[in-house]
């Protein structure tokens, strides 16, 4: 039974698609007017897991994503400049220029990431005609009104706005900064810009197309609404997001779009909670953001940095340090390696018609445990403790045949269908003891030599549960993976 924690209700929930078999997901993409970082990594991996969990689950998943190339002003309310503009400016090229490369860029990135690319990859320029459709509905029904700036959605007639985020209108905050423009034709502050005109502030944009109200471009909400619906229909299964999403772009996307079909736009709302960088969210805007580039120059495996994700829930804060990377580094080698050690035994040991009925058993329950923790509102955290402790169960398990291995090796490789750690490669051959776990090693060394049992075996523990474990010798003790 799978359970995904739901914003939308505020709790775990069964679920249910709306098609047997079939689920809709939309995922909102990258304003493609910068360099893709290792924080966006984190929530494009996270969507992943849970697509490879629906498709591990049974279903056959359509997953639409956007690329957002248009409309998205410096601020998440209607203020500032077009980030696309933006852009164009801070790198000497056109906007078009700067959507292209950098669409291609966030691409190439996630791939590295070895995140399956979406079914359908629209952009909002491809979209404007379906948006201005979808903002004449809006007109036409009461819930927008035309202004000499814009064409705005009028909050107050949509009785459930703020329904995502469970805020008192009042309490939203909007002119949080003094370059706060509040827009003069506004009804209310908190009405948001369905579509821009090329006037004011904008009378110089370059982006722009015909409309009925004059030439423009859209807002940054009505894409999603506009196109979401058109490749999936008026109401979904998922519609996934960062957590920053909530109290302004999914808020506004629900009140445009149930205001226009009188219908839930999705059924289920899962947000990813943010990467932080030495304890400070990494944003663009504080200039602390790593590229996957810088990864892989610094010397480190893509996969090392997606095995680090996986290392929290995905509605938990993750702190990202070169240290901790350095802990997954290893730790991924070592999984590796362990691999690679049973897909070795598997072609020298002795071959019988059938597995041992011992380790059928232990088939079946690690099968059941890593389903339970991966339906669990993927707890991916849980379900790579199961995977560890079956590989060192294994790794014990005495007079296995070539047929056993074979069946733990098929196992193992069905489980990477949801980790996406690619764990059958062949050229990792080295495992390296990561400082954190040798400083857990020598406290324990000294605990040890100071006859404080308790505590010797509570750094074992700690060290068992992080993926090594530790042999005690008449030469001292070694460390080595599990």
């Amino acid at each position: 039974m799978l359970k995904i924690y739901n914003t939308g209700s505020n709790k775990k929930e069964k679920f249910v698609p709306m098609k047997k078999g079939k689920v809709g997901m939309y995922t909102c993409g990258m304003t493609v007017y910068d360099f893709a970082h290792i924080g966006h990594g984190r929530k494009y991996v996270g969507d992943d897991i849970l697509r490879r969990i629906l498709e591990w689950s049974g279903y056959d998943v359509k997953h639409v994503q956007n690329v957002t190339d248009v409309g998205h002003l410096s601020s998440d309310e209607d203020e500032g400049e077009d980030k696309m503009e933006k852009g164009a400016i801070k790198f000497g090229k056109t906007v078009w220029d700067v959507a292209e490369f950098f669409t291609d860029h966030f691409f190439t990135s996630m791939d590295a990431l070895n995140i399956e690319r979406p079914h359908i990859i629209c952009k909002a320029t491809d979209h404007i005609p379906e948006q201005i459709g979808l903002v004449q509905t809006l007109i036409k029904k009461g819930f927008a009104y035309d202004t000499p700036e814009a064409v705005y959605f009028d909050i107050d007639s949509f009785k459930a706005y703020g329904r995502l985020f469970r805020q008192k209108l009042d309490d939203k905050k909007t002119a949080v900064r003094a370059e706060v423009q509040t827009g003069e034709y506004k009804k209310n502050p908190h009405d948001f810009a369905l579509w821009f005109k090329r006037v004011g502030h904008f009378s110089n944009h370059t982006m722009y197309w015909a409309s009925p109200w004059g030439d423009g471009f859209p807002g940054w909400h009505i894409e999603c609404s506009a196109m979401s619906m058109k490749y999936l229909g008026e109401t979904f299964d998922i519609h996934t997001g960062g957590i920053d999403h909530i109290p302004v772009h999914h808020t506004n996307e629900i009140a445009q779009s149930e205001a226009a079909t009188g219908k839930p736009l999705a059924h289920f709302w899962v947000h990813h909670a943010f990467l932080t960088v030495n304890g400070i969210k990494m944003a663009k805007s504080l200039g602390n953001f790593i590229t996957i580039e810088e990864i892989i120059k610094k010397g480190y495996d893509p996969l090392e940095l997606r095995f680090f994700y996986l290392s929290a829930h995905y509605r938990q804060q993750l702190n990202f340090t070169w240290e901790a990377l350095d802990g997954a580094k290893a730790g991924y080698k070592n999984l590796c390696n362990l691999v690679q050690t049973i897909r070795e035994k598997k072609q020298d040991a002795v071959i019988r018609s059938k597995i041992s009925t011992h380790l059928s058993d232990l088939l079946t329950s690690v099968t059941q445990q890593f389903s339970d923790a991966v339906s669990d509102d993927m707890n991916m955290p849980k379900a790579m403790a199961v995977f560890f402790d079956f590989l060192k169960r294994v790794k014990t398990e005495k007079d296995l045949s070539a047929r056993d291995y074979l069946a733990i090796y098929d196992e193992i490789l069905r489980f990477d269908t949801v980790f996406g750690l690619r764990v059958n490669r062949p050229d990792l051959k080295t495992f390296e003891v990561p400082s954190d776990i040798q400083i857990l090693a020598n406290e324990r060394e000294k605990a040890r030599k100071s006859k404080k049992w308790a505590e010797s075996d509570r750094l074992r523990d700690e060290i068992t549960s992080r993926g090594f474990v530790v042999e005690d010798t008449a030469n001292g003790s070694t460390i080595r993976p599990v």
